[in-house]
């Protein structure tokens, strides 16, 4: 079985892609940080960063040409920030690297998916997506203010990656490829230290939260579990099916998400205008 994991560098995807390798799958570690990457042993290892529609498109070409099969695409890379960026496709970082690259990503290695059938998709989600709704006509947070902006950004790329998720599972049907989300939990790993004061929450909040060993368990659980084989379209948290928020379930806006996504994921599309 080879399973390719976003982010496996470190955090829950390190972990997830090191009980992956011992579950007898090849891994294929996806990281932008070629030093960290050389650091995973016995894994295949493919340099990209996620932030970047043209790397993505590079990586996934390299893939296709190293590896017949992918029976697992866990989408698990992601990012907080304390300021708004813009990537180098002018968009904003939080949305860019937290949703676009998974619908990205997910897009240039379906027909490899399709082909190993049965495939997984897996996305890493998270209960944070209650905080915000999508908002079709502010995709990239121009309406930032001060720290709440970082986390009103995270929380709606979390509900992007549900409704994503859930508009794949739809257009996956038949194909022998399920969609699933998964909600690792609140985990203590570096996931957002380099947002100042998202740091000095964490550390407040250390004891309360999960080791990132508690938080891969979910994760790797929706990678390989037979019941799973034909379940698609489900938000999983501690290996149960949850509900997720409302705004989730609207077919209308997954719909409209997708379009808008597959447009600015386009080579030819023209970056969106700097605010």
């Amino acid at each position: 079985m080879n399973v390719l994991v976003t982010g496996a560098t470190s955090g829950i995807g390190k972990v997830a892609a090191h009980e992956l390798q011992r579950a007898g799958a090849t891994v294929i570690a996806l990281g932008r940080d070629p030093g960290k990457l050389a650091q995973l042993s016995g894994m295949q290892t493919v340099q990209c960063d996620l932030s970047s529609l043209a790397d993505i498109r590079r990586a996934a070409a390299e893939i296709r040409s190293r590896f017949s099969q992918l029976h697992v695409l866990l989408n698990n890379a992601g990012a907080l920030y304390h300021q708004r960026l813009l990537s180098r496709d002018g968009l904003e970082m939080t949305f860019a690297v937290n949703h676009l690259a998974y619908f990205a990503l997910t897009q240039e290695l379906l027909p490899l998916l399709k082909a190993s059938a049965p495939a997984r998709i897996v996305n890493v989600a998270s209960e944070a997506s209650r905080a915000a709704p999508v908002d079709l006509a502010d995709l990239q947070n121009t309406r930032w203010r001060g720290v709440r902006g970082g986390l009103r950004a995270y929380a709606r790329s979390k509900r992007e990656n549900l409704l994503f998720t859930f508009e794949l599972a739809r257009r996956l049907e038949g194909t022998g490829v399920t969609a699933n989300a998964v909600h690792p939990g609140p985990v203590r790993s570096g996931f957002g230290m380099g947002a100042g004061w998202f740091a000095w929450l964490v550390k407040l909040g250390t004891p309360f939260l999960l080791t990132p060993e508690q938080g891969a368990q979910t994760v790797v659980w929706a990678c390989t579990a037979p019941e799973l084989e034909r379940v698609s379209g489900k938000y999983f948290y501690k290996k149960r099916e949850i509900r997720a928020v409302g705004q989730a379930y609207d077919t209308e806006l997954q719909k409209a998400l997708w379009e808008a996504s597959e447009k600015l994921a386009t080579p030819t599309s023209p970056a969106p205008a700097a605010s």
